[in-house]
């Protein structure tokens, strides 16, 4: 009985992800390639993102959950870097930086995938001072 409330807990925890990352990308205003592309899901996968608008929890996928994870934190630095300019640290993530060889941070996650991911949060991190 421990192990089914467990999952079930865990199930509603990915659901609130689901949540939370689609309400972030609405922030961002990044078009559907974009999320989908920031999840690590195939440009074809439009359903899994209309799933987790509706709140449907987050696939039990360890990459996923991680990018999620990794998303979350990138939101939690803009929010600490720019805490006077919320239109700023939403803006981010579409504005060209030379750290990026004049990429947005969007399009290196997207060109360069799970590493992208990283080095956009180390970026962030790095500025924070961590």
């Amino acid at each position: 009985m421990l192990a089914i409330q467990q999952f079930d807990e865990r199930k509603a925890d990915r659901s609130e992800l689901a949540k939370m990352v689609m309400k972030l990308f609405e922030h961002w205003k990044l078009p559907t390639e974009d999320q989908l592309g920031l999840l690590g899901l195939s440009r074809t996968n439009r359903g899994a993102l209309t799933r987790y608008r509706k709140g449907e929890p987050l696939a039990p996928n360890r990459d996923l959950l991680e990018r999620v994870g990794i998303l979350l934190g990138i939101h939690k630095s803009l929010r600490i870097l720019f805490p006077h300019n919320r239109e700023l640290a939403y803006a981010w993530m579409i504005q060209r930086n030379r750290a990026f060889e004049g990429r947005t941070p969007t399009e290196a996650i997207n060109e360069w995938g799970f590493p992208g991911l990283l080095m956009v949060r180390a970026y962030l991190d790095k500025a924070r001072g961590q």
